[in-house]
């Protein structure tokens, strides 16, 4: 699964942790993701997110 940085902060999600305090389980793809979650660092949206080069 691909990792997704906030282009606002730069806070990576990755799909293998997930973001346990923002309620997404570890093995959650971002496009599983719901469309109301926000960026655990700035707030922002989904939108504001794009892949993660390797």
């Amino acid at each position: 699964m691909k990792k997704y940085v906030c282009d606002v902060c730069g806070w990576v999600y990755d799909p293998e942790v997930g973001d346990p305090d923002g309620g997404i389980e570890p093995g959650t793809a971002f496009e599983d993701i719901p469309e109301d979650w926000v960026c655990p660092e700035c707030g922002v949206t989904k939108e504001d997110f794009s892949v993660l080069e390797d």
